[in-house]
């Protein structure tokens, strides 16, 4: 969640494209009173035995699953608070709907039902969308915070549709992997909201995802700004079985569209963070130079890795799988050649920083086992792993690369197909 009617929702929803502000390189105070990460591992006792039991939840079959178990319980105590709240200590201690919806997506494939309670429950505690005080929908204010009177709540009361997608996602997962009806009840309130405030018509009367609400994304009649990393085919599926009164499919249909017919954008036909779609030609153009939303490869456009691999492991989707080859090929090369891939990559297939990103790795490692395995194997084996210290990557207030290589790093197999069905 990294994110024209009116300027100021302009300027508050620009925000949104960094609601994964994690990948930051500048590192801020943790304020939290917890025990430090550094004297709370390696992990023994009680945290040895938690993570134990996360252990046995997953399949032997599954690849590092001793990893997997351990940084999970090691997120747990150091991410997520006691009442539920996920916390992103690069971005000033605040929460997001992301975070929250992260924390329950991955708690319901590790199988840890009170730790997706938690999170769960915080969320519709304290991010419930309001106006004069009372909820206007089911969907979630994307930002929670210390506003400028030092004061804690919402301090900014849009959505974003990435965090919302994941929560019910793994709300329906939660639904039937847990026997728990009353989830798959606010699964589809939420999805009632999400298609009503999130769907619009775009070229030729199809329909789209947008980021967030209209007034933000729809800057005037002929254009829509669009995050190709919040299109989730794989959940559209999901939403289908469950809410048969929208035509979620659709939606499967035009993500992939806006995927590919937007590639072309790049030189070297990678999948940019941002990009804007002409209603009336049907044509993609990359952003204003003067918007600060950017269209560039970047750390957005990580997740779609990792979203269609998804949809490859889940429903067997052709046209993830050759997205997947075609759009990464540049990256294979830049790989093979010089073993190191720049985080942030231009139109014209020029890096713009020297560093890497580990969150861009585990989601490559995801989508290269299908279609490029044994290069996933040496992205594993040369950056991710070797990232990887007690618990965490990167480092300790890396709240954004926890989750995305937890994620990548995941196997979709997990996953019973008897709970992708409806």
């Amino acid at each position: 969640m990294r994110h024209s009617v009116k300027l100021t929702v302009i300027l508050s929803m620009i925000v949104l494209n960094s609601c994964n502000l994690g990948y930051s390189v500048t590192k801020t105070k943790v304020s939290d009173d917890r025990t430090p990460l550094e004297t709370a591992l390696p992990l023994n006792g009680r945290e040895s035995e938690s993570s134990s039991k996360y252990i046995a939840a997953l399949p032997k079959s599954i690849p590092n699953r001793d990893l997997l178990a351990q940084s999970w319980e090691v997120y747990r105590r150091r991410f997520i608070q006691g009442d539920g709240r996920v916390i992103d200590y690069e971005a000033g201690d605040r929460s997001t709907s992301e975070g929250q919806a992260y924390a329950m997506l991955r708690a319901v494939l590790i199988d840890d039902p009170a730790t997706f309670a938690t999170t769960l429950n915080w969320g519709e505690n304290n991010l419930q969308r309001q106006t004069n005080g009372k909820r206007t929908d089911n969907l979630w204010a994307w930002q929670w915070g210390r506003n400028a009177d030092g004061k804690w709540g919402a301090i900014d009361g849009n959505f974003a549709s990435d965090g919302d997608i994941d929560a019910i996602t793994a709300l329906i997962l939660a639904s039937r992997r847990w026997n728990r009806p009353e989830y798959l009840n606010l699964a589809k309130a939420k999805l009632q909201d999400l298609w009503n405030l999130s769907i619009v018509v775009g070229h030729q009367g199809k329909l789209y995802l947008l980021p967030g609400p209209a007034p933000a994304f729809v800057p005037n009649a002929s254009t829509l700004y669009l995050n190709p990393s919040y299109f989730a085919p794989y959940a559209f599926r999901l939403f289908a079985q469950v809410d048969p009164e929208h035509d979620w499919l659709s939606l499967v249909n035009t993500s992939y569209e806006v995927l590919e017919k937007s590639a072309p954008l790049s030189a070297v036909g990678l999948p940019s963070d941002w990009v804007a779609q002409d209603t009336k030609t049907g044509k993609y153009q990359p952003l204003p130079q003067t918007s600060q939303l950017q269209s560039l490869y970047g750390f957005d456009a990580y997740r779609i890795w990792w979203r269609l691999s998804l949809d490859v492991a889940w429903f067997n989707s052709p046209q993830a799988r050759r997205y997947l080859q075609t759009n990464s090929k540049y990256l294979q090369q830049q790989w093979r050649e010089r073993s190191r891939l720049p985080a942030r990559i231009d139109l014209q297939g020029k890096g713009l920083v020297d560093y890497e990103a580990t969150a861009q790795y585990a989601m490559l490692y995801a989508a290269w086992q299908f279609v490029e395995p044994q290069l996933a194997k040496e992205l594993l084996e040369k950056k991710v792993l070797l990232q990887y210290k007690q618990g965490i990557w990167d480092d300790k207030s890396a709240y954004y690369t926890q989750n995305l290589a937890w994620l990548g790093l995941l196997s979709p197999s997990v996953v019973p197909q008897q709970l992708l069905k409806k």
